[in-house]
């Protein structure tokens, strides 16, 4: 029974996360920590965090973490399973119809305001990833306006930004817990 709400589970979220990486966090959250609890929210985004350390979709690593936490090895196969299937039954359909209709007004139309959607399901998941009791710690606002600035102002790899704000933090605490 486990593995069936699992797989439905993976596959609601799939069917429904349209726009990329970070799109599908609302509808994980919502299922996995509001409706099942299988994870608690302070859980839920320790895993966002780790997430981010690896290579490889959000997506894979959230139904990895959670398959397993919830039904071993077979829970991973089984919310991989249902985490891949949509995407790839989709894309294979409309490969087939959009190098027909990609010019075409309303299709066009349409693509850009699920872009501006997605764009705000992004930013609100920003705005829940930060713990509003230690967003004026300066050592909290040193580390978005600095990963912001190279971000969008330089051409490093968002990898090297991650890991740069690691290291900062693990530095950070060695400095003030000795």
């Amino acid at each position: 029974m486990i593995l069936l709400k699992l797989f439905f589970v993976f596959l609601r979220v799939a069917l429904f996360a349209v726009g990329g990486a970070y799109s599908f966090l609302p509808l994980m959250e919502k299922e996995i920590v509001n409706n099942y609890h299988w994870m608690e929210k302070s859980e839920f985004l320790e895993v966002v965090g780790m997430a981010e350390l690896f290579p490889g979709a959000i997506s894979i690593k959230f139904a990895t973490y959670t398959g397993y936490k919830v039904a071993g090895i077979p829970g991973v196969i089984v919310a991989n399973l249902a985490n891949l299937l949509p995407p790839l039954l989709l894309m294979v359909i409309v490969s087939l119809f959009y190098s027909r209709y990609k010019n075409v007004a309303i299709v066009k139309a349409a693509l850009e305001m699920v872009r501006y959607a997605v764009i705000a399901m992004i930013i609100a998941i920003a705005v829940k990833l930060v713990d509003k009791n230690n967003i004026v710690q300066l050592k909290y606002i040193i580390v978005i306006g600095i990963s912001l600035a190279l971000f969008v102002l330089t051409k490093i790899h968002p990898a090297f930004i991650i890991i740069g704000a690691a290291l900062y933090g693990g530095i950070m605490n060695w400095f003030t817990s000795a």
